[in-house]
């Protein structure tokens, strides 16, 4: 159907991916103009005619604002119910660890990604783990600093210079990892990476959409992990991507 209301009757799970795809030379926040207005009409759409318990995954960039612009549309779903992907980010930390320590991705916990789908993301291993073994003095701080953070953060583009198009099946295929751990529940003392309405946690401002370290414990909801000790560095690149989000939030704020 080309209708959204027909669309989303009755739906318990939705997927969001209608969304204009970047492409080279374009910036995720060149998509804001571009793709707000669709998640307007679809966060309308979902509040008139989805299920009572609708949970909604944003993959359509930029994912964070969408999901926020979605969800500030839809009045009568509970906000936690919006999420954005950032577990695209997250699979591609895991396979950058396991690449460099000659691993397998199944054997590295814990792997967090703080803020904002885009380069300001912040990949934080200092509480991940190889095994039993820290995955910062696994690989050290400089390869750290050096080459994993901006080959995450930029990997959207690096894959868009390669094959002339943005990622689709490592993207399709964190969409359902996100939603499976979700509903079904995530791996028993490991932890996901979700952009979800922030609480306030870490220092993270309430009214954004924000990538946490988060659990599931297979009812269809999440927590955030709490606790966590954050280092300097780490305070600082949550901080900046903080502040893209609400600049991001400034651009659109007549779509909310």
């Amino acid at each position: 159907t080309d209708d959204p209301e027909t669309g989303f009757d009755g739906a318990n799970w939705a997927f969001l991916v209608g969304a204009f795809p970047r492409q080279a030379g374009m910036d995720r926040a060149d998509l804001i103009g571009r793709n707000g207005p669709i998640f307007v009409g679809q966060g309308q759409a979902i509040n008139a005619k989805a299920a009572d318990d609708i949970r909604c995954r944003i993959v359509g960039n930029p994912a964070n604002t969408n999901a926020l612009i979605a969800m500030s549309n839809a009045p009568d779903v509970p906000n936690e119910r919006f999420n954005a992907m950032t577990r695209l980010d997250h699979n591609r930390s895991l396979s950058q660890l396991a690449k460099k320590t000659g691993t397998n991705v199944g054997v590295i916990k814990q792997m967090t990604i703080w803020g904002n789908h885009s380069n300001t993301m912040v990949p934080d291993i200092y509480h991940a783990k190889i095994g039993r073994k820290k995955a910062i003095n696994a690989v050290g701080k400089r390869w750290y600093k050096k080459y994993f953070m901006p080959t995450v953060a930029t990997r959207g583009g690096a894959i868009i210079k390669a094959r002339g198009a943005s990622s689709a099946a490592s993207a399709a295929n964190a969409a359902i990892d996100h939603v499976r751990d979700w509903h079904s529940g995530s791996r028993k003392g490991d932890w996901v990476s979700m952009a979800v309405p922030s609480d306030g946690s870490y220092g993270v401002p309430e009214g954004i959409i924000s990538s946490f370290p988060c659990v599931c414990p297979g009812d269809g909801t999440y927590q955030i992990v709490q606790g966590l000790s954050v280092n300097d560095e780490i305070r600082a690149g949550i901080d900046n991507t903080a502040a893209e989000l609400l600049s991001e939030k400034a651009v659109v704020a007549d779509l909310l």
